[in-house]
């Protein structure tokens, strides 16, 4: 937590600067990239930031001290750039979200619809709404998710960046040589080749074997809020 004086005259203001990235979510992350997309001016995506990743009005923004507000970005800027593990479980609204227990067993469809919006940040909610489901049953570490529903999917711009991030290392890690693999082949060859890669890899067997740092990840998937 961030204490500023506005003025010396003026209220004090508090601001709670997200110290993980499960303090932020994708929807907030969506409206940032957005706004980034139509503008260059440095200060003005500066007091975005710090408006959207720290919940604080763009005026109050205004009065603070420049050496704050850059201590602040710099901050935010780093905390997007620590490395973060496959989150399993989450909560979500109330509710329990569980990744996808059984790669194996995606559908075409669910790859597909991954395959689509995985690297578009505007419709990354849809992509996790692939890889997290509402937990239907569990035992210990294991759990039941339910079956995918493409049309429910705005709840998913509630899930926070590191299950996000996890889950994109995760995924692109796994499917980089199956998204070579199928980059040029027909429509009707794609099927039996996710089918023979799946197969391959039935438990994330050889996941480890890709050595791509997060950087580099980040930089392919244009993630980096640099």
């Amino acid at each position: 937590m961030y204490s500023e004086a506005l003025s010396e005259q003026v209220m004090k203001v508090e601001i709670n600067i997200p110290e993980t990235m499960s303090e932020v979510t994708l929807g907030q992350y969506q409206k940032f990239l957005k706004i980034q997309e139509n503008n260059t001016d440095e200060r003005f995506l500066q007091i975005k930031m710090i408006e959207i990743f720290c919940n604080v009005p763009s005026e109050y923004v205004l009065n603070m001290r420049l050496s704050d507000t850059n201590e602040i970005v710099s901050m935010l800027n780093e905390l997007f750039s620590d490395k973060q593990k496959l989150i399993q479980r989450t909560k979500i609204g109330g509710n329990e979200y569980g990744f996808i227990p059984k790669l194996e067993d995606i559908s075409l469809g669910e790859y597909i619809d991954l395959d689509t919006y995985l690297g578009n940040w505007e419709n990354m909610h849809l992509a996790m709404n692939v890889l997290y489901r509402r937990v239907k049953t569990k035992y210990g570490e294991r759990y039941a998710i339910e079956d995918y529903k493409p049309n429910d999917s705005l709840h998913m711009k509630d899930i926070t960046m590191d299950c996000v991030m996890g889950s994109i290392v995760f995924f692109y890690r796994l499917g980089t040589d199956l998204s070579k693999a199928i980059l040029n082949s027909s429509q009707a060859d794609k099927e039996s080749r996710i089918v023979q890669f799946l197969n391959s890899h039935p438990n994330g067997v050889g996941i480890n074997q890709y050595t791509h740092s997060l950087s580099a990840m980040l930089q392919d998937l244009n993630i980096s809020l640099n």
